[in-house]
């Protein structure tokens, strides 16, 4: 196949709009960069359509015959590349298609407005490191494939489902389906996450980073939970209050 010089290839062009949440949609698909991510994909068997490789490249994951390989050349993988230093390896996937459970069990992680996609991506792979059975974002928490968030989640959502809809209406889903449902919000009524025993099933929500738990999510929880601080901090950082709120109630 011949080599892509120009980032002004068509298909270089098309690729290099999914940079923005409205052409992912549009185009119904996504880009990740790196060995590690192309690699977690094809462990986890996911549709990958196309991998592109730049001429620079010395060794690369072994592909399947049924995947496409586009050869690039080093300005082109610079020009598609979201880092700095560009490791020369890409893959283009489909959106996943949303379809929620027909029944919701298990234990899930919630997401409310977070925005940092740092936090995002932590709080993913932890979810995912704890076995958990899915994560529902809010419909303003920032976009889960973005190229920030990709990397943060470190291909952690080939391994567990991910949702992003109405919080509110997946909380009365959760509530019908008898699931306990958990909040973070400190305020008079709220307990010490280790007064509360591991659960089978339950629904955690993360607030977001500087206003914490919408109001209208409080008045759905069962509980609320707290970390006491020890020392002069103000407050833990949301991906690493999720993380020890996480393992205590799946310990």
């Amino acid at each position: 196949m011949p080599v892509i010089t120009s980032p002004k290839n068509e298909l270089i062009k098309q690729l290099r709009k999914l940079n923005r949440k409205k052409n992912r949609l549009q185009q119904q698909r996504y880009l990740i960069e790196g060995t590690h991510l192309v690699t977690e994909a094809l462990k986890a068997n996911q549709p990958v359509t196309q991998v592109l490789l730049s001429t620079e490249l010395k060794t690369w994951p072994e592909l399947p015959d049924t995947i496409t390989v586009q050869w690039i050349s080093p300005q082109v993988a610079k020009a598609l590349s979201s880092t700095v230093t560009t490791q020369g390896i890409f893959a283009i996937l489909p959106l996943p298609k949303q379809q929620q459970p027909e029944r919701l069990t298990g234990t899930w992680l919630l997401l409310d407005d977070v925005q940092d996609p740092g936090n995002i991506g932590t709080m993913v792979r932890t979810a995912d490191a704890a076995g958990l059975t899915g994560v529902v974002l809010s419909s303003g928490s920032t976009d889960l494939y973005s190229a920030k968030v990709l990397r943060a989640m470190q291909g952690s959502h080939f391994h567990l489902p991910l949702y992003q809809g109405d919080l509110p209406t997946w909380l009365a889903q959760f509530k019908a389906a008898g699931l306990p449902i958990f909040g973070s919000e400190l305020n008079p009524a709220a307990v010490n996450f280790r007064q509360v025993p591991a659960q089978s099933q339950f629904a955690l929500i993360m607030g977001n980073e500087g206003n914490g738990m919408e109001s209208a999510l409080l008045t759905q929880t069962d509980q609320n939970l707290y970390i006491p601080i020890k020392g002069h901090a103000e407050s833990l950082n949301v991906a690493v209050a999720a993380g020890i709120l996480l393992f205590q109630l799946k310990s």
